[in-house]
């Protein structure tokens, strides 16, 4: 669907799971009469907001929904409390009883917050709202299931996790590819060397990056190109960018006053429909020591197109300090060690091949 579609009839069949409804059965919703408010509703009985959240206990994983029919999921609205950190929490998505995940990732870097805190999303695919509510309305079809799991990675903790997932029972067509999403960690970026985003197989298209970015050095850290590595690309990519804040459709360090002068010196949060600069953590003095970023970029006007093979990378690129060459004729790029985390939104064929197994938590988490 979509607003020039809105209109026209459909043979499809509305279906909704949450903790009201975990079959998602038609008529099925709001009938328990045990749940995590069963004591709040004691005087009201079932129909009352009996049960609207699962507690995921620290080390279990949960399955948020189990569908056994031809569909398309079309949005995810999803909560929880900060007592249980969100890189902490592990999404994963299979289609069609494959026991490979086609969806792993970090709960907060799947919806743009991997920086562990809260950002104002405002994208067409991923929107967060106040206070934390995690929205993404990818589209995903299936042709024979789909499982959504949440595991609770916290040693003591209990996630209680309220969501509601809305999809459609109808049939697939032929030319549709299956959703993907893939988390990759560099911590820190080897020297001269790059980050990769997405090395995967098969035949499809890539939609969208979000990156958390960790700074570990004074001055400038965005020069580095995003590069798309199509099918038979070697040495060099069919894709080229010009800098790091010009692929997240920025410019100029994501500072006005380096392009327009008057403006004062700083970064710029912004936050659009296809683009996005939405989490900025700055250094407070004390503890707060990094610099980090949270940005995303979604290709739905130009998806890159694959037959066979894709491979995505970023470089770490900065400068050297300026007052040890200050003329703008000779300075020199400084490449990075910084702290690289990314997921990847492409869509494709199955089989998905493996992906690199999740680091611990220790490794993961935002420190």
């Amino acid at each position: 669907t979509s607003l020039a579609t809105l209109s026209r009839l459909s043979g499809a069949r509305s279906r909704s799971i949450s903790p009201e409804n975990p079959s998602g059965r038609p008529g099925a919703g709001g009938a328990a009469t045990e749940g995590t408010r069963s004591t709040a509703a004691r005087e009201l009985g079932a129909g009352w907001k009996v049960s609207p959240s699962v507690l995921i206990a620290p080390g279990r994983e949960c399955v948020l929904a189990d569908i056994e029919t031809p569909g398309a999921i079309q949005q995810i609205w999803l909560t929880t409390l900060d007592n249980v950190r969100l890189r902490d929490l592990i999404l994963r998505f299979h289609w069609d009883g494959q026991a490979q995940p086609s969806v792993e990732t970090p709960l907060g870097d799947f919806f743009c917050c991997g920086l562990d805190g809260y950002a104002h999303v405002a994208s067409l695919p991923v929107c967060v709202n106040p206070g934390r509510a995690f929205n993404c309305f990818w589209e995903m079809p299936y042709r024979r299931g789909a499982t959504i799991k949440l595991e609770n990675r916290h040693p003591s903790e209990t996630a209680e996790v309220y969501y509601q997932i809305n999809y459609v029972e109808t049939d697939v067509p032929e030319n549709c590819a299956y959703f993907h999403a893939q988390f990759q960690r560099s911590n820190p970026v080897r020297r001269k060397e790059v980050h990769t985003i997405l090395d995967q197989a098969g035949r499809g298209h890539y939609v969208g990056t979000y990156m958390a970015w960790g700074s570990h050095s004074n001055g400038w850290w965005g020069e580095g190109e995003v590069k798309f590595y199509i099918d038979g690309d070697t040495d060099f990519p069919t894709i080229c960018g010009t800098g790091t804040e010009d692929y997240f459709l920025g410019s100029h360090n994501f500072d006005t006053s380096t392009a327009v002068r008057g403006y004062p010196s700083a970064y710029s949060a912004y936050s659009t429909p296809y683009a996005g600069l939405c989490e900025i953590q700055r250094p407070d003095g004390l503890y707060r020591s990094q610099q980090r970023f949270g940005m995303y970029r979604w290709h739905i006007t130009d998806p890159v197109r694959f037959a066979e093979r894709l491979r995505v990378t970023v470089q770490a690129l900065g400068w050297h300090d300026f007052r040890l060459d200050p003329d703008p004729n000779t300075r020199r790029y400084l490449p990075l060690r910084d702290d690289l985390s990314s997921v990847a939104f492409w869509y494709q064929t199955l089989p998905t091949r493996p992906f690199p197994a999740l680091p611990d938590r220790d490794f993961l988490a935002v420190n």
